[in-house]
């Protein structure tokens, strides 16, 4: 992976290293600048549709896809990540037989989705945003090959792709919604500072560290330290997430020497940026470690305490330790500490 994709990535994790933002919550819906685009979803159907009942696809049907502002945006972030993505790939894709069967559930899943109200997951963001943050965006929802949702940084403004997937009832796409919106909001809340001071290392592994910005999401989407972070999921889902989330004191000890080896140099490049995406996965310890701290801070010591320390990784490892030890002392859980020389050696 090149240092170009490397950046992407930063700037998709949703804060990079950052100024302290102050303030807490930015619930006012004034802010709010969100809008959703199912053009790209709508015509796709409709060529599906036309199939279904035997009419011919005519060359103006695929022109008018192609226009479209969400495929247009779709094959740009495919682009920009280097992956193959042509018209005639994707006309490929909407000729399946395997997809022309699903017609029916994606028009029905669709339908649903035109009557999601953005602004209600945009409201669940900003209740963990500093006050004031602007949260502009732009919804796609998609008919494509890949079934992931993402966010992509579109011509300067932050879009949110997200798949037509029958499998998912309303709610769980709003949950989605919050939770990538949430990251639209840090970054717009997070400033960049000048960093020239600090080696290579310390500016490598506060990038990383940001990536715990998953579990910080995950909290926003669910509303609450005390709701499941898959409460809209299957039963299924729900229960990998808990088994994931049990390893907390493994994950953690590994994310510590992840950061160690980064600090210590001996994982740089392609290496350092292979061994991070692994904490990924379906939902690895970037989301549920970065979830469990963000937890135990809210429930210590509030939200604003929390808010105010998601722009910088040393506070909110910090922040993390103070509450994690006052956890520790009621007996509620055992939650263990990062090493204080970690939180030093990441100050820079």
């Amino acid at each position: 992976m090149q240092v170009s994709a490397r950046l992407l990535i930063a700037l998709l994790i949703g804060f990079a290293e950052a100024a302290s933002a102050q303030g807490t919550s930015g619930s006012s819906t004034a802010n709010i600048q969100v809008e959703l685009v199912t053009d790209e979803a709508d015509q796709a159907l409709a060529i599906l549709e036309a199939r279904v009942a035997g009419r011919p696809i005519a060359p103006n049907d695929w022109e008018r896809l192609f226009a479209t502002e969400g495929y247009r945006a779709l094959k740009k972030r495919e682009a920009a990540m280097g992956r193959q993505f042509s018209d005639a790939d994707f006309q490929a894709f909407l000729k399946s037989d395997s997809l022309k069967a699903r017609t029916q559930s994606l028009a029905r899943a669709l339908g649903q989705l035109h009557r999601l109200d953005p602004r209600s997951a945009a409201t669940r963001a900003l209740a963990y945003l500093p006050a004031g943050t602007p949260l502009k965006a732009r919804l796609f929802l998609e008919l494509k090959p890949r079934t992931n949702s993402f966010v992509f940084d579109l011509d300067g403004t932050r879009a949110i792709f997200l798949y037509v997937n029958p499998a998912e009832r309303a709610e769980q796409v709003e949950n989605t919604m919050a939770h990538e919106l949430h990251h639209v909001g840090i970054s717009a809340a997070c400033h960049e500072v000048s960093d020239s001071m600090s080696t290579p290392e310390v500016r490598d592994a506060r990038m990383w560290a940001s990536a715990l910005g998953e579990g910080l999401a995950m909290l926003a989407a669910a509303g609450g330290p005390d709701v499941h972070p898959q409460a809209t999921s299957d039963s299924a889902t729900q229960a990998r997430w808990d088994r994931d989330v049990a390893n907390f004191a493994q994950d953690r000890a590994e994310l510590e020497g992840f950061f160690t080896d980064v600090l210590d140099g001996r994982l740089k490049g392609d290496s350092l940026t292979d061994r991070a995406m692994t904490y990924f996965g379906i939902q690895g310890p970037w989301y549920t470690v970065g979830w469990r701290m963000g937890q135990a801070v809210e429930k210590v010591h509030g939200r604003p305490v929390l808010i105010s320390a998601m722009c910088d990784p040393v506070r909110f490892f910090s922040a993390y330790n103070e509450a994690a030890e006052v956890t520790n002392r009621r007996g509620e859980m055992v939650l263990p500490l990062w090493s204080p020389d970690l939180i030093r050696r990441l100050k820079g």
